[in-house]
């Protein structure tokens, strides 16, 4: 049997939300973002082990918050990076020392809490039948290509565009992103090798760095980033009326 882990990506501050705590340290209904992520791993049968990047004075809380929440699978941290790249490049470093090349990695957003356990299964079995797997949805939007963007009197900013991308032609790539470690591991030295150090995310520095085709896993809506306080409040909604957690259970 395949192993497979969950590589969690938890090192970002939060500038955008404005609290006193980073995003994922947020807690809504007595939990904490993060724990809710990774009680999703927890719950997935074909799931294995669970290891959080998180910056260094958030690790011990980190460990406090996986034992409080049952979450035996819970490994260790590594240390999170001044960038999200640095973040993901220090976790695969870290995971790479403990676990085997053909293991199964899910790397996956913090601030993503909503994961539905398909999506995971879709990613691991999109990966084991393919090579990899990135998490996406089709998009109900077209899209305008912005051409510049510049500073204007009345506005903040005045946004152009002299083109457009279909609806059709586009996915909304989301996480988990799915990968065998051995290919994070080449991804991970090729970047440092050819200097490439600001991918947005890992299906981005995989296409930098001609690590494709890349395979598309089921998504859904209900996996969405927590980026700006009304994030917050539409999860806080979400969990009242689902309630995904039985705190007796735990």
């Amino acid at each position: 049997m395949t192993r497979c882990i969950a590589l969690i990506l938890a090192g970002g501050v939060g500038n955008r939300m404005h609290l006193s705590v980073p995003k994922q340290f947020t807690e809504v209904n007595g939990l904490s973002v993060l724990q809710y992520t990774m009680l999703a791993f927890q719950r997935h049968k074909l799931v294995d082990a669970v290891y959080v990047v998180a910056a260094p004075k958030w690790q011990e809380i980190v460990k406090e918050q996986a034992m409080a929440a049952g979450i035996d699978k819970f490994c260790s941290t590594a240390s999170a990076g001044a960038t999200s790249m640095d973040s993901l490049m220090n976790g695969i470093a870290h995971i790479s020392e403990l676990e085997g090349e053909d293991t199964v990695v899910l790397v996956h957003d913090a601030v993503r809490p909503l994961l539905p356990e398909e999506t995971i299964s879709s990613n691991i079995a999109v990966c084991l039948s393919r090579g990899n797997a990135i998490t996406a949805i089709e998009s109900q939007e077209s899209f305008m290509v912005m051409e510049q963007k510049e500073k204007d009197c009345v506005a903040d900013y005045v946004r152009t565009s002299n083109d457009y991308l279909l609806r059709e032609s586009v996915l909304k790539a989301q996480t988990p992103q799915t990968f065998r470690l051995k290919e994070l591991e080449s991804m991970r030295r090729e970047a440092i090798e050819q200097g490439v150090d600001d991918a947005q995310s890992l299906f981005i520095l995989a296409c930098r760095l001609g690590h494709t085709p890349l395979y598309a896993a089921q998504g859904s809506s209900l996996n969405f980033k927590l980026t700006h306080p009304t994030d917050i409040d539409l999860f806080r909604a979400i969990v009242h009326e689902l309630r995904p957690v039985d705190r007796e259970e735990m």
